[in-house]
């Protein structure tokens, strides 16, 4: 097949991540996948995309709100791509409604496919409902919860929607031999396991939860190292947090890291602990591919596809004392740890790699094109 993906994010996200991680995989199954990224983004989105080995990438204006000389090229350009594709892939509103209206343009419209990757409910209004209803073949979402907020609205019926999680690149993020010069770095200690937790440096991830915790922890003797990996905003609150609590010798900042399977071997323990669902949770997919014990909040994706004491430990989020309670059991416990490191590696190659996402997607396109779908 010829799939175009259209992808207008302005940072690395969770969209651009999918879009790119798809777009190798698809091209991996052998079909011919262009992907088209907001201009100007060479060094946020684009590097990113190459780093997932997508060459080369289209670039189209995708200008905020509405912009009748910048739509217009955009929608000239948009004519003349789907007159070489078969499906067209979108991932964000305003690329949505430039492949929604290029279609009209066309003798042949093709199917318009659309991923939802956040949790935040699209609003049934009249526009919409024409966007959704009549402009798009098929709804892909990221979490279960995400498509029934689709179907509570009414915008896109039962049959024309499904969530696919998941998308880790199972090649790359795999059990590896632990580096020492990373987990040197990381601020390993031979004598203390080391957790880590990979987010940004922002208020919902949950940064002031593990350090909380950490005291708890520390009150009952157990005192593991932990490396915070990742940049924000937020970075001079965190370790201002560290610091109020008298823990900065037990605590890192790791910073950006570029080779993130090594990192993730270096950890001992991985934590995702987010306030809330952030939609897609690739770091869990990928914490799982690597063979690595994660604690992870139950929200969003997290409770759809982990079972408790099973691929992951649980935890309420927010709950300072619940994960202490389960840091303290795998810190203690090495053989719990390879256990559900082992069993959250199978879980990934089963159902949640992005080979697997990627065959799901090529059987969705292959019903829409026989079924003739626009």
């Amino acid at each position: 097949m010829r799939i175009l993906q259209l992808v207008s994010c302005r940072g690395w996200s969770s969209d651009a991540y999918w879009a790119a991680r798809m777009t190798r995989e698809l091209e991996r199954r052998g079909h011919a996948v262009t992907l088209a990224c907001l201009a100007g983004t060479e060094a946020r989105v684009i590097d990113g995309v190459r780093r997932e080995g997508v060459e080369p990438v289209t670039t189209l204006a995708f200008a905020s709100g509405v912009r009748p000389v910048a739509d217009g090229r955009d929608l000239g350009r948009l004519r003349a791509l789907l007159k070489g594709t078969d499906v067209v892939h979108v991932h964000r509103g305003k690329e949505h409604w430039l492949a929604a209206v290029a279609n009209r343009l066309i003798s042949t419209p093709r199917p318009v496919v659309r991923t939802r990757h956040i949790a935040l409910a699209v609003r049934p209004h009249a526009a919409n409902r024409w966007l959704y209803r009549r402009a798009t073949a098929f709804v892909v979402t990221v979490t279960e919860a995400i498509r029934r907020q689709y179907i509570a609205s009414e915008l896109v019926d039962a049959d024309r929607i499904a969530a696919l999680p998941g998308g880790a690149d199972a090649e790359r993020y795999r059990p590896l031999p632990r580096d020492p010069e990373v987990y040197g770095r990381l601020g390993g200690r031979p004598d203390h396991p080391l957790v880590g937790m990979i987010a940004g440096l922002r208020v919902m991830k949950g940064h002031a939860v593990v350090v909380d915790a950490a005291a708890r922890l520390g009150a009952r003797g157990v005192r593991p190292h932990f490396v915070f990996v990742g940049r924000g905003s937020m970075e001079v609150v965190v370790r201002d947090t560290i610091d109020r609590a008298g823990l900065g010798r037990q605590f890192n900042i790791g910073g950006f890291v570029d080779d993130l399977p090594a990192a993730l071997a270096a950890l001992d323990i991985v934590l995702y602990v987010p306030l809330e669902s952030d939609g897609m949770s690739r770091v869990v997919f990928e914490c799982l591919a690597a063979g690595r014990p994660l604690i992870a909040s139950r929200v969003g994706v997290v409770p759809e596809v982990l079972a408790d004491g099973e691929h992951a430990a649980l935890v309420p989020a927010g709950d300072a004392e619940a994960l202490a309670d389960a840091l303290a059991k795998l810190v203690r416990d090495p053989a719990a740890r390879a256990r559900l490191g082992e069993a959250g590696q199978r879980l990934v190659g089963q159902r949640y790699s992005g080979a697997h996402v990627a065959a799901a997607l090529e059987a969705r396109y292959a019903s829409l094109l026989a079924a003739g779908a626009a």
